[in-house]
């Protein structure tokens, strides 16, 4: 009887020590499951600041915000912020928040960028940098890019699902007039889609009149309806539905 009860105590014992140590449950979802809001990216031209409402690029990203006010992530920055844009990426993508990004972080990333001008040169750069990380871009958008100083606005990375470029190239200051994709078996190129506006009448009243007088077609296809309709229709094709 002893020994029985030896037994007995030894097999309470051990059920006792599982139940303490807790035994096999289901594991929640690590917080990374989740997946990161589509991010649009957008950078403004020349001097322009990231808030000026006059300008195209503000006014898209403003819209994208009412009509999405969740599920999407919208902000624009001057185009000498490209390391504040990539550091807001990167937060966002890092969603167990352990200050680096996982290879199923970085796959999950849904970016879209788009430019005018400078910006649109800081667009492809920017997509180059997220290229060197493994980070995919679903599209980049260039509105007559002008590149800047060792940049390529010409040649869209591997990385970059796909790209378009909207362009005119009448004054002296005028777009980019071909893109291409550094690896054709990655990336779409949507088209290379030329505007003229010597014969159109594009009014830009609320812009600068030394941006009217200096760089007269550049701001026309800036303040273009129909090129940034076009600019947004991407964009939106892209965004999970309302």
């Amino acid at each position: 009887m002893g020994e029985f009860v030896r037994r007995v105590l030894l097999v309470c014992s051990a059920l006792v020590a599982v139940g303490q140590d807790g035994p096999s449950q289901p594991v929640a979802p690590p917080e990374n499951a989740a997946k990161p809001p589509v991010i649009v990216v957008g950078f403004m031209g020349g001097f322009v600041a990231h808030d000026n409402k006059v300008h195209s690029g503000v006014q898209l990203a403003a819209r994208l915000r009412d009509t999405h006010p969740s599920g999407v992530y919208v902000e624009v920055f001057e185009n000498r912020r490209r390391e504040k844009a990539h550091g807001e990426i990167v937060k966002i993508l890092d969603t167990d928040h352990d200050g680096k990004l996982s290879d199923e972080e970085k796959q999950k990333a849904r970016i879209i960028i788009y430019g005018m001008s400078w910006g649109a040169s800081e667009t492809v750069a920017l997509a180059k940098e997220l290229e060197g990380e493994h980070i995919p871009v679903l599209l980049t958008i260039q509105v007559d890019s002008v590149a800047k100083i060792r940049e390529n606005d010409e040649v869209i990375p591997a990385n970059v699902g796909e790209a378009v470029n909207f362009y005119q190239t009448d004054g002296l200051l005028h777009g980019q007039s071909k893109i291409r994709a550094a690896d054709e078996s990655h990336t779409r190129i949507l088209g290379n889609f030329h505007s003229e506006y010597k014969t159109k009448n594009i009014r830009c009243d609320e812009y600068p009149w030394y941006d009217k007088v200096f760089a007269k077609y550049h701001t026309k296809i800036e303040c273009d309806p129909a090129v940034w309709s076009q600019v947004e229709s991407l964009i939106r094709s892209k965004l999970p539905a309302n």
